[in-house]
């Protein structure tokens, strides 16, 4: 299933899950590379493009933040997301050689397991077991 199938505009905590996980899938794994199959995103291609796609990867870095901050996620989360994102903004300002270690470092996936991890312990009901059905022998 695609996250970006549909989003949905609330501001119940399941609604907030369901969109970072859609910006982190557009950010992050949007596209596979044929032959290695290793998935990119738009932060990655972003990274191509000198200063503005560092800066625009980076907003959309922090949109997440701002729907964490929305959860009441802990300063402590707060600041370890701030520091994915400025990272990755700082790598990224690297014209061309950025984008490399943004391939490995995938700040936004970081940063979407911190909030799962806040949403699974405050708000469990937001938990989507994504399973596959299996033929009965």
């Amino acid at each position: 299933m695609n996250p970006l199938d549909h989003v949905p505009m609330g501001s119940d905590p399941v609604s907030v899950r369901q969109r970072v996980e859609a910006i982190e899938y557009l950010l992050e794994r949007m596209i596979t590379i044929p032959g290695i199959k290793r998935k990119v995103g738009l932060d990655v291609l972003l990274d191509l493009v000198p200063v503005v796609g560092s800066v625009t990867g980076a907003a959309l870095g922090a949109y997440m933040m701002f729907e964490a901050r929305n959860l009441g996620m802990s300063k402590w989360q707060m600041a370890r997301m701030s520091g994915n994102v400025g990272f990755d903004f700082l790598l990224g300002l690297i014209p061309w050689i950025g984008a490399v270690p943004d391939f490995f470092f995938q700040s936004n996936t970081r940063n979407l397991r911190i909030i799962k991890r806040h949403l699974d312990k405050h708000h469990p009901h937001t938990k989507i077991i994504d399973a596959k059905a299996q033929p009965i022998p």
